[in-house]
């Protein structure tokens, strides 16, 4: 073999082992290249805002709860298995006078109960059956609730008198439910802290007011984390029999 086959051979065998010079990037690739990388910085920028926003809310939901909840109020007992707190007023102490309208469209005060066991339940209104199948439970109970040394119920809610006349009709009911549209007497009692919706309606609370007007029993049921809306009234009893005040 010639010199210069050997030469033309070895500059073959030593331009396969070398990588091709790189293409010069055009303007146009560049850009692309620049948008690319900034749209995946945006979308982390995106993914961490959210994250923060939604630690955020979650965070102000757990205060919400926590300042509207149960805990406001005392806990108590659980004889009936049912989990209830005591809130404030609470028993030993004078129960804030009200006159409010009736289904029946007549006005009612705490005052026409002087002398008088009378038990009040705060409940959530219209948008809560089993509130209303509370209020038949304790019509179908009736003589243990009178055995239990309660002499009258009654009933108050958020809701416009007209409606919950409507409802009384629909479900039989004869007890006596109060509206209290402006929440001035739940907020007197602090009915509105013990529910599934924040303090813009009454939970699931009893108040046992004695013939001299002091509380002697308070139970509120409708606050976290059960929120319930219906006990039987056997096991409402349960309670007042275990709690209440001389």
């Amino acid at each position: 073999m010639s010199k210069s086959s050997t030469k033309a051979s070895t500059r073959v065998a030593g331009d396969r082992g070398r990588k091709p010079p790189a293409r010069p990037r055009t303007s146009a690739a560049r850009e692309v290249e620049r948008l690319r990388g900034g749209s995946g910085r945006r979308r982390w920028t995106i993914i961490a805002v959210s994250a923060v926003a939604v630690l955020a809310v979650v965070g102000l939901f757990l205060v919400y709860q926590g300042s509207h909840g149960q805990q406001t109020g005392t806990a108590t007992g659980s004889g009936s298995g049912f989990r209830h707190t005591a809130g404030q007023p609470g028993a030993g102490t004078a129960a804030p006078a009200f006159t409010l309208t009736s289904s029946a469209g007549r006005q009612v005060s705490l005052a026409d109960f002087r002398g008088k066991s009378v038990l009040l339940y705060f409940q959530e209104g219209l948008s809560c059956q089993p509130c209303w199948d509370q209020i038949k439970d304790l019509e179908q109970n009736q003589a243990a609730v009178h055995s239990a040394g309660i002499d009258a119920v009654v009933s108050i809610t958020t809701d416009p008198a007209n409606l919950i006349a409507q409802k009384m009709a629909d479900e039989k009911l004869t007890t006596p439910v109060l509206s209290d549209p402006t929440l001035a007497v739940s907020h007197a009692y602090q009915a509105n802290s013990y529910g599934m919706m924040g303090d813009m309606r009454d939970g699931h609370s009893f108040l046992l007011v004695g013939p001299d007007g002091t509380i002697r029993w308070r139970a509120d049921y409708g606050g976290s984390p059960d929120y319930t809306m219906f006990l039987p009234t056997q096991k409402m009893l349960t309670d007042l029999a275990r709690e209440r005040q001389p």
